[in-house]
């Protein structure tokens, strides 16, 4: 009797350290998600405050398409929106906005070349290219945390731990295909 309950509580030991590992796994799987989102979100951001000091630098040139100025503050407003309430399928569209309307800014730019050789827009072009370009790479590094927590959560046997305290799938930035899609040169200068 002594020796059947010693391996009882031998397995039972095993199998609570076993589920604290799986826990410990997933609470870090979590983090890590969160962290991921948190270094996009700074990357957002700056790019955020930095967007008003291109559109005003744009403004300078009366005949600058405002039309083209406008998309880009409307879009500003529905990624910051987005930002503060972590809606990743709508910062996905306003991003897919944002950028378009950012290419047809600088697309546009190209024809007026003193606002080119203007020294504040060079730099805010400079600027705002790294950012989306750190954006870019924040987003892959979040898209490749969610997916690991995402597979962790649903697989046998961390599974049963993940329903038991409500661990959760996340949902990977992504963009439509009409958001990703070339920008159109020839529709800019037209």
């Amino acid at each position: 009797m002594a020796i059947g309950s010693i391996m009882f509580f031998g397995i039972l030991a095993v199998v609570a350290l076993y589920a604290i590992v799986l826990y410990n796994g997933l609470v870090t799987l979590k983090h890590g998600v969160a962290k991921a989102w948190a270094n996009i979100d700074v990357l957002l951001k700056q790019r955020h405050d930095e967007l008003p000091k291109l559109v005003e630098v744009c403004k300078q040139y009366k005949q600058f398409e405002q039309n083209t100025l406008q998309r880009v503050i409307e879009a500003r407003s529905q990624v910051q929106a987005a930002r503060e309430t972590q809606d990743i399928g709508a910062l996905g569209a306003a991003e897919g906005a944002l950028r378009l309307g950012l290419g047809q800014i600088f697309a546009v730019a190209e024809a007026y070349p003193e606002l080119k050789a203007n020294d504040n827009f060079m730099q805010l072009q400079q600027r705002i290219a790294s950012l989306e370009n750190g954006i870019a790479d924040r987003r892959e590094l979040y898209n490749d945390a969610v997916n690991i927590n995402n597979v962790r959560v649903e697989q046998f046997p961390d599974a049963l731990i993940a329903r038991a305290f409500n661990f959760e799938s996340k949902p990977l930035l992504e963009f439509s295909t009409v958001e990703k899609a070339d920008v159109d040169m020839k529709q800019l200068f037209s």
